[in-house]
């Protein structure tokens, strides 16, 4: 008899064991996968923005290696940013052929950009830098984007809102569609700040 009752803790033993085991491998499996998945965005807000209010995108600078990742990243905003309910929204005019050299860097397009918006009476100005905007080496290729995004209030020079992030994808996707998938994110925290 004691033999049976023995067996018959050491069974309750071995699955409540079992039990705690599958418990700490799921929520390792998890933050693994979850980090695997690469998303991260930290937001600041100092203000509440009008979506109402004449807003302007300013020129994205570009940290990375591609070329014309700022270009891209401000297409997507514009379309972000209208169907989020902004929609007095322009974006900076393009230099003149003959002024081209003029601006030898993001940074000066942008000083030249901030000039335009204010003398335009814009209220807001929408700009940012794109840290990365790769593909990641190895087999998967897995595409890698940051970025970076900030709206100004222009009568007062105060940023409003400020948000950082990262995506990465899977080997299937293409850097585009990753950094869409972030810059809606990111737009989407710009929304609760109204």
């Amino acid at each position: 008899m004691i033999s049976v009752l023995s067996l018959a803790r050491t069974d309750r033993r071995c699955a409540a064991f079992s039990a705690l085991v599958s418990i700490v491998l799921t929520i390792i499996a998890v933050t693994l996968i979850g980090g695997c998945g690469g998303a991260m965005t930290s937001v600041h807000r100092s203000g509440e923005v009008k979506p109402s209010a004449r807003w302007a995108i300013l020129p994205v600078e570009n940290h990375s290696e591609a070329p014309q990742a700022g270009e891209r990243v401000e297409a997507i905003l514009e379309t972000l940013l209208r169907k989020g309910g902004v929609w007095q929204l322009d974006r900076y005019p393009s230099p003149k052929e003959g002024d081209v050299h003029l601006f030898a860097s993001d940074r000066q397009r942008y000083e030249a950009a901030l000039e335009w918006a204010r003398g335009s009476k814009y209220d807001y100005a929408v700009t940012g830098s794109v840290e990365e905007w790769r593909y990641k080496s190895g087999l998967d290729g897995e595409p890698a984007i940051g970025v970076s995004m900030r709206v100004v209030e222009l009568a007062s020079g105060r940023v409003v809102w400020a948000a950082t992030g990262t995506q990465t994808g899977t080997g299937t996707e293409n850097a585009s569609g990753t950094a869409l998938r972030l810059l809606d994110r990111l737009v989407n925290e710009l929304r609760e700040t109204r």
